[in-house]
């Protein structure tokens, strides 16, 4: 079922040009027929809505039961930094938040995170964009261990892709959950989409092509 606040988020995914539709490559290199790039998020009024849905969610799923948030280098900088301030002002959750640089700095403070420094037996959160094969959980997650004893507990993404990762059978979140413990939280899934646009009822083409790459691809618990 496809709730309100799942048809509001796609809606607003697709008004900042951030939900496309036609013909894409994945960083795992398949082809597919839909994208998402946060990276197309471009003034204060959807950086600020971004964090608000973000923000509702993560309330929802665990309330305060973290004690930091963490964005891996690049998208999700921005993505951390506006949940932590909605999440402050909204629901008065004012934690910590921190993320990494893609190179160490070698001047100055040193190190390659910039904001909050984990503790031995921090709960920390994952904010991302996307998880498609899992590749980038699997760079942040050392990132992470080399900065304390820290448990990894929960990542909250815009869209869960369903797609098979490196296990036949398996999707990324799948592998993720099993091989981090991590419970990966997605506001949408690709089903999501797919039950909007068929509603629209003016996706016709794009729809096809979904189904022959969810067919290919996907796998639904």
């Amino acid at each position: 079922m496809l709730s309100a606040a799942k048809k509001e988020f796609i809606e607003f995914m697709m008004s900042a040009d951030v939900l496309r539709f036609g013909d894409f490559i994945t960083k795992s290199g398949r082809n597919t027929p839909y994208f998402v790039n946060t990276g197309n998020y471009k003034t204060g009024l959807q950086s600020a809505k971004l964090g608000e849905f973000y923000a509702a969610f993560i309330k929802e799923t665990i309330g305060d039961r973290f004690d930091a948030m963490f964005g891996p280098a690049y998208k999700g900088i921005p993505l951390v930094t506006t949940t932590a301030g909605a999440l402050a002002r909204l629901y008065q959750i004012d934690k910590p938040y921190f993320f990494n640089r893609k190179e160490a700095k070698d001047h100055g403070e040193g190190g390659n995170t910039v904001g909050y420094t984990p503790k031995d037996g921090d709960r920390i959160i994952i904010i991302e964009d996307v998880i498609t094969a899992g590749t980038a959980i699997r760079e942040t997650m050392p990132v992470l261990k080399g900065c304390a004893d820290v448990t990894v507990t929960d990542m909250f993404i815009s869209v869960n892709r369903c797609e098979v990762g490196k296990t036949p059978g398996k999707t990324a979140v799948m592998e993720v959950a099993e091989e981090f413990g991590i419970q990966v939280h997605a506001l949408i899934t690709v089903q999501d989409i797919y039950a909007y646009l068929k509603e629209q009822g003016t996706y016709g083409q794009v729809l096809g092509a979904m189904e022959a790459y969810m067919e290919q691809y996907c796998v639904f618990a």
